[in-house]
């Protein structure tokens, strides 16, 4: 089996292919890079995967890729996922997300491959939710409140109109927050690990910067996230779309505190109104019963132990 990942340099791309590696040997894992591309997550599985340069916005680079793969399976990781550069680059975040995406479509068909593709959405796509609305299903309505929401929903809805128009196998995810090792330091659980560390080797004040420190998130461990991923294509309908969350949320103070409790230090909590965004999201929480009884996938990795490795993935680093 070919296996190819967009975004495989990034978080949930290099721990898929991880995942792939370890768990299934006769797959052959291929990635899709730019010559910009940061190697750091994958530089300990460089010799074990194919990666192949192509980019989203460039329909030639696209073909080729997909010409020399011929892949069984696509993961559709790449993205500009980062909510706040949202605000900041609305038109190239709607550019990578989703006319990315209509590129590796057209690309797809005009080439007459048929692989069985998964299209990662995010919570971020329900948006302004109503209290008698959480925990959401996936016939929750949509009202995403940033544009980066905007983008992965109509990555979403692209998805299923192409498996409605032209057959494609699609399957889409929508998963919620998830962490772990590798997580970019814009993120929120990593800035905070991160900002702690610096702390304990006395590179910065002690002084912990936030922002709206009362947001509910659902958070799961990438490596459990990324199972979900594998499963989503494994036994996942054609078609249909599934949230992949825990189903328990922590606000953004109580993920700060457990951290704050894992490392001890002594810090003062300082408001960043940088760190603060034009709308949020209060609360997002995910009823992801229907794809747990389809697959029987139970996350494993408790949160205090994404967040341990979190830290420990800072102090090698910081």
């Amino acid at each position: 089996m070919k296996v190819l990942i967009t975004g495989i340099t990034g978080f949930a791309g290099s721990h898929l292919a991880d995942y792939i590696l370890d768990n299934l040997p006769d797959a052959k894992v291929f990635g899709m890079i730019r010559w910009r591309s940061r190697m750091e997550n994958i530089l300990h599985i460089e010799d074990r995967i194919h990666l192949i340069e192509a980019d989203l916005k460039d329909m030639s680079s696209l073909k080729k890729c997909l010409i020399e793969v011929q892949p069984d399976r696509i993961f559709h990781l790449a993205a500009q996922s980062f909510v706040p550069t949202s605000w900041i680059c609305p038109a190239e975040t709607f550019a990578i997300n989703a006319i990315g995406q209509i590129n590796l479509f057209e690309a797809i068909l005009s080439l007459g491959i048929s692989p069985k593709i998964q299209i990662a959405g995010s919570s971020e796509e329900y948006g302004l939710v109503n209290s008698n609305e959480i925990p959401m299903k996936e016939t929750n309505p949509l009202r995403p409140l940033s544009p980066y929401a905007v983008s992965k929903v109509a990555q979403d809805l692209l998805g299923w109109q192409y498996f409605k128009s032209y057959g494609l196998k699609v399957v889409r995810t929508r998963g919620f927050n998830h962490t772990g090792p590798r997580r970019g330091e814009v993120f929120i659980c990593s800035n905070f690990a991160k900002q702690i560390v610096e702390i304990e080797k006395k590179k910065r004040d002690p002084i912990i910067y936030v922002g709206n420190l009362e947001a509910k998130r659902d958070f799961t461990d990438v490596r459990d996230m990324v199972h979900a991923y594998w499963l989503s294509l494994e036994k996942g309908e054609e078609g249909e779309v599934y949230n992949l969350g825990t189903g328990k949320t922590y606000s953004i103070k109580e993920v700060l505190d457990m951290l704050l409790t894992l490392s001890k230090v002594d810090v003062k909590i300082e408001m960043d109104p940088d760190r603060l965004r034009p709308s949020d999201v209060p609360v997002l929480l995910s009823d992801s019963s229907k794809f747990k009884k389809l697959t029987g996938w139970e996350p494993q990795i408790p949160f205090s132990q994404s967040l341990q490795d979190l830290l420990d993935y800072w102090r090698e680093r910081a």
